[in-house]
């Protein structure tokens, strides 16, 4: 075998081995909360893509708020004392600033209650700017809680 294919594979094989840590911890609380927070985005995301590429559809997009909504508790209590390790990329600050973080966390429910009702009326340019303000306290929270 040629010098350069064994560098090659040694490689490759150091590359396969740099994947994400896994949680191993007992019931993956990061892992479960990373889910949770994913799961939201497969709401979210199509909503703001709807809104960006002027295709809305009001009966899609209720739907996609309904979604949202029902999913909206499910990351937090994933967040407990001892889950600040890899795979997380949560900061320090949210159990160092605890109140700031559950300030953040009801900014980000109110925010989709009232997504959730602008759905509801069916009018675009009600949903707009409450879609935009869920969005901004996404932002705001990973600005201020979130590996960068």
């Amino acid at each position: 075998m040629s010098r350069l294919a064994a560098c090659l594979l040694i490689s490759i094989a150091c590359l396969a081995a740099c994947g994400e840590a896994e949680d191993t911890r007992p019931g993956q609380p990061v892992k479960q909360r990373q889910q949770a927070f994913k799961a939201m985005l497969r709401s979210f995301e199509p909503m703001g893509k709807m809104l960006r590429d002027q295709r809305y559809d009001a009966d899609r997009f209720a739907a996609l708020s309904t979604e949202l909504a029902a999913l909206r508790d499910a990351p937090w209590p994933h967040f407990g004392p001892d889950t600040l390790y890899p795979p997380s990329k949560a900061t320090a600050a949210v159990w160092q600033r605890a109140d700031d973080f559950e300030r953040a966390r009801l900014n980000f429910t109110g925010a989709l209650d009232r997504l959730q009702a602008a759905a509801g009326s069916r009018d675009k340019a009600v949903i707009e700017p409450a879609y935009k303000a869920v969005y901004d306290s996404c932002q705001a929270c990973h600005r201020d809680f979130r590996e960068r």
